[in-house]
């Protein structure tokens, strides 16, 4: 896909801004384990970049998905995974169904905010008992009055700790028997003029092997109450368009897993170039230069895939097959080339300090999160018409 001058101008100023406003700060956010959402996002809505897919009535740029890939790319320039992803959750995993179907009423309060960085957003899909079954998940909203009441946990919550508001799927009709129709997104508010919000209790702070800037929590629900008008679209939709949610989130993740190889690929050349065994250069070893160079050559094809499925979507087309292979591509790839870039620093590449050190410990999570691996395969495997039971 040919790119114009304004994409290339979009891109210079979000690498611009990782320069000055995320990468002096990432080792302190690290060490952390969390970085100022509020703060960061704030200056990331005030230059427009939380809203470059969105509605302009809402403070968006309105432009396609195109766009929004270029500013993902860039973002991915970040000395870590953790901040990345957690932008990636505001701008494409918690508001992309509430821009399509929310009402007017709902985006006002919820999206406008969210673009314009005075709130921080999180999903809340994962659960403890349901992580990839999406379809398994318990908690429920059940109608009182104009309300909704909610009750039931979730886990692994992205900017948990610090969110604002949550895109909560809920089963809002716990008693049918078909899991696909009885689910809703709604917008629930964790805080009320800046404190936690009636009956929902931040039960913990997450510690993970990786991400370590960004907070991920367990949250629980006790009798929250939430007016019916924070439903998203059409009662009993919500696992449908949140299906349909995933697929930027999984665009995300490629694209971030390709600029992710490509940053660890040109750091080992680096590296490898000034350290020397032997006496001589580990680059100039011909198993070193050539697994990088077949590396870069996977990366390019990955690319190239990703934005066939960009393409699709920005089209109008169901782009499900192909960004389920680029996500699945991706993260995998992200755990081949870190893994060998990393035997290639060396003890060095065993230290935290290294960057190489940090994108093995991130990486890891890409074949979990977003959908696993397995259930990437699941879904190819049935656009493919090769799923047990159909030959």
């Amino acid at each position: 896909m040919e790119l114009t001058s304004e994409h290339e101008e979009l891109r210079r100023s979000a690498l611009k801004f990782v320069e000055t406003e995320i990468n002096p700060f990432v080792n302190e956010w690290e060490e952390n384990e969390i970085f100022p959402a509020g703060e960061l996002f704030k200056k990331l809505g005030d230059q427009g970049f939380l809203g470059i897919t969105k509605p302009e009535k809402y403070g968006g740029s309105e432009l396609d998905y195109t766009y929004g890939a270029v500013l993902n790319e860039a973002i991915a320039h970040s000395n870590c995974g953790g901040v990345p992803m957690a932008i990636g959750v505001q701008t494409d995993m918690a508001t992309p169904a509430l821009s399509r179907f929310g009402s007017e009423e709902t985006c006002s309060e919820f999206l406008k905010p969210s673009i314009s960085g005075d709130f921080v957003a999180c999903l809340g899909v994962s659960e403890p008992s349901a992580g990839s079954d999406v379809s398994a998940i318990k908690s429920n909203a059940i109608k009182d009055g104009d309300d909704y009441v909610i009750n039931g946990s979730k886990m692994w919550i992205t900017n948990g700790t610090q969110a604002d508001w949550m895109c909560m799927l809920a089963n809002t009709d716990p008693d049918s028997k078909n899991k696909h129709f009885n689910k809703s997104l709604i917008c629930v508010p964790l805080k009320e003029n800046g404190k936690r919000a009636k009956g929902v209790t931040i039960n913990r702070k997450l510690k993970k092997m990786g991400m370590n800037s960004s907070d991920t929590a367990e949250i629980f629900f006790d009798n929250v109450r939430v007016p019916q008008r924070n439903l998203i679209g059409d009662e009993g939709q919500g696992f449908v368009y949140q299906m349909l949610q995933f697929q930027e989130e999984r665009l995300f993740a490629a694209l971030g897993g390709y600029t992710g190889c490509e940053l660890a690929i040109q750091e080992t050349i680096e590296y490898t170039r000034q350290r020397k065994t032997f006496g001589k250069p580990i680059l100039d070893n011909q198993i070193v230069h050539y697994k990088l160079s077949e590396l870069m050559t996977e990366v390019e094809a990955l690319r190239s895939l990703t934005w066939k499925a960009i393409e699709i979507h920005v089209n109008g087309g169901d782009c499900t097959k192909l960004a389920s292979m680029s996500k699945l591509k991706a993260t995998r790839l992200s755990r081949e080339v870190n893994d060998a870039c990393l035997q290639y620093w060396g003890g060095m590449g065993y230290m935290d300090e290294s960057p190489i050190s940090r994108r093995f410990r991130d990486g890891r999570l890409g074949s979990i999160g977003g959908g696993s691996d397995e259930v990437m395969l699941g879904i190819i495997s049935k656009y493919l018409d090769i799923l047990p039971g159909k030959n």
